[in-house]
């Protein structure tokens, strides 16, 4: 009963047989020149419906994160985001580092959303020009939220209308993207660049794969400086057709979309059974594979002494015990029936 990361996870046998068909298939060019890092970039096209589409497959959610905002920003640029964004929170200073100096400036929400009025009233400060302010370059949404909620495509939209106004752009890190996909129901197109997305980091690594991220530009222009910034930043692969071969199994036959309804399918299922039970209280709305949650201590002592592993987390009122729960791809039934059936008679 292990629902602490969908990172704990294996990986889908799609996508271990891919790489190993990879391994058994000789040599390839190197350096992403090979057949399957441009059989990726052709999905990618084909999936967002965006023929110039430039797309790089990196092996972390950080180097994907951290390289597509340096290309957004310069040195003693801004980037508004939410104090509760990975980037903020979980990427130390990664992206500072690698955009050399760029400052984050945090934008607050409910449920881990930016509320797009208040960036509108940050945005049109009169800091342009200005050179004792940091300059605003950018914004970083973060899809699905580190609260678990879903921006649809009419908030990204409210949020791209002030970013581009004002000449920045717009950065969504999706590392549970899929998920997001999948709960909104909407063609990928719609909850990215149609919305005004610029840049997207793609997840996959918590959705079924190994380790394979894709930064993909829907403004190829963006992407000039990326290869040089991705080779010094040491992600450009040697053996780039591993990483590619995972992106490859991971979007054929809709695997990434199943893969992620089935993580949703299970949160809803442990949601529907653990606020039926007294004393349990939802943080935030669940929409897509996180679950924030009160549990009573009697309960959660029971859970704890079951062997099932999940997160504590802060309450915002005092004396109440909060926990993340995260579903994956390979989530048992049986597991979140047994975690369920504890809580019960506890």
């Amino acid at each position: 009963m292990n629902f602490r990361s969908d990172n704990e996870v294996g990986a889908h046998p799609a996508i271990v047989e891919a790489v190993g068909r990879a391994f058994s298939s000789g040599t390839a060019p190197s350096y992403g020149a090979d057949a399957w890092t441009l059989r990726v970039e052709r999905r990618l096209r084909e999936l967002f419906e965006r023929p110039n589409l430039v797309a790089f497959p990196v092996a972390t959610g950080t180097a994907a994160n951290v390289l597509s905002l340096a290309c957004c920003t310069p040195p003693w640029g801004a980037i508004f985001c939410h104090p509760a964004a990975h980037i903020a929170v979980d990427e130390a200073n990664g992206p500072e580092f690698f955009t050399s100096g760029a400052k984050l400036c945090p934008i607050d929400g409910p449920a881990g959303k930016i509320d797009s009025r208040k960036l509108a009233e940050a945005l049109a400060q009169p800091v342009y020009g200005v050179v004792h302010h940091p300059q605003p370059a950018a914004v970083s949404i973060t899809q699905a939220t580190e609260c678990g909620t879903v921006y649809g495509p009419e908030e990204i939209a409210a949020i791209a209308t002030s970013t581009h106004r004002h000449g920045l752009k717009l950065h969504m890190d999706g590392a549970r993207f899929a998920n997001a996909l999948a709960f909104v129901g909407c063609m990928p197109a719609e909850l990215s660049w149609k919305a005004g997305v610029d840049v997207l980091s793609l997840g996959a690594t918590k959705n079924g794969a190994i380790a394979a991220e894709a930064v993909v530009f829907f403004d190829a222009d963006l992407a000039r400086e990326f290869e040089f910034r991705r080779k010094r930043g040491g992600h450009l692969l040697s053996k780039m057709r591993f990483l590619s071969a995972q992106l490859e199994a991971y979007l054929a036959d809709g695997l990434w979309l199943a893969n992620a309804r089935h993580a949703n399918a299970m949160a809803r299922h442990l949601v529907a059974g653990l606020t039926a039970l007294k004393g349990t209280q939802l943080l935030y709305p669940v929409d897509a594979n996180e679950i924030f949650v009160v549990l009573p201590a009697r309960m959660h002592h029971a859970l704890e002494a079951a062997g099932a592993q999940y997160h504590p987390w802060p309450s915002d009122r005092p004396g109440e015990r909060a926990f993340r729960l995260v579903t994956a791809f390979d989530t048992s039934p049986i597991d979140v029936d047994r975690f369920l059936s504890i809580a019960k008679e506890a």
